[in-house]
């Protein structure tokens, strides 16, 4: 940021707020009253978004900010707050002069815990220099630490991921089955990421199966139509048996099913039959 903000007596400056969500959307709102395109996307007016005191320091200490505002938006709704749709969504926030669109970023972060009461909703925002108060040495597990085909998995996503279309959906039982017909149990601890309907880009976790079913964690009632598509990708129990068997791939297997757990201080020998 090269300008010096509020220098003169009058200034024709707005706060703007650029949400990325995990789904893939990018979300803009400015305190004006007009909305403002800048920075390759469409800022909606939103004066009632309030933010409180960022407060930035040069320690490793995290910043700390605050947003706070009506649920007066069609982008911002009750529901998609309920269901997570801007959980872990990163947030940056700026000043923007409105004639010239010279704008600047004064904080960037994640948001965390949001709550609701009456229409109006509060979120706290956690800054980068969090990730410094974690511990990076992984512990000890007989299971595999390791997102299946994630990082230090290293299998390829798409030999695991082929695109289905609902053929019945049960909602209130949140059970799908899909055309073709799948087998449940290669996709029983999966993931479903939905390409249609109002759920586009959530993705949600298959924790049951049965009789080519499947049953998804999802809010009662929000599982979508027949018809709709969505890319399914298997699970794996991240067992070392698994891995290796059905996978091929112990030597990426990121756990010690083999090393004595606790209870080794209190076992006692046996004596010879």
């Amino acid at each position: 940021m090269t300008r010096i903000w509020f220098s003169n007596a009058l200034e024709t400056v707005a706060l703007f707020w650029r949400l990325d969500r995990r789904d893939g959307m990018t979300l803009g709102f400015v305190t004006h009253d007009a909305d403002l395109w800048f920075d390759g996307l469409l800022h909606r007016a939103a004066p009632g978004m309030v933010p409180s005191s960022i407060r930035k320091s040069a320690g490793f200490e995290p910043d700390s900010a605050e947003v706070r505002g009506a649920l007066t938006h069609e982008t911002i709704s009750a529901e998609d707050l309920a269901s997570g749709r801007f959980d872990g969504a990163r947030v940056t926030i700026g000043l923007v002069d409105w004639e010239t669109r010279e704008h600047g970023s004064l904080y960037s972060g994640t948001i965390g815990a949001i709550s609701q009461e009456d229409g109006a909703f509060s979120a706290e925002l956690s800054s980068r220099k969090e990730e410094f108060a974690r511990d990076p040495v992984p512990r000890t597990s007989p299971s595999c630490r390791a997102p299946f085909c994630g990082p230090g998995c290293n299998l390829d996503p798409q030999r695991f991921t082929r695109e289905v279309r609902i053929a019945d959906a049960e909602v209130p039982a949140g059970s799908v089955a899909f055309d073709p017909p799948v087998d449940p149990a290669l996709y029983f601890g999966g993931t479903l990421r939905w390409l249609e309907g109002p759920q586009t880009g959530m993705t949600a976790g298959v924790i049951g199966a049965a009789q080519e079913r499947l049953i998804l964690g999802m809010p009662q009632g929000s599982v979508p139509p027949a018809g709709t598509r969505a890319l399914l990708r298997e699970g794996c129990d991240h067992t070392l048996a698994t891995c290796g068997t059905r996978f091929g791939n112990a030597a990426n297997f990121r756990g010690e099913p083999f090393l004595p757990g606790n209870d080794m201080l209190t076992r006692y020998p046996a004596p010879a039959s």
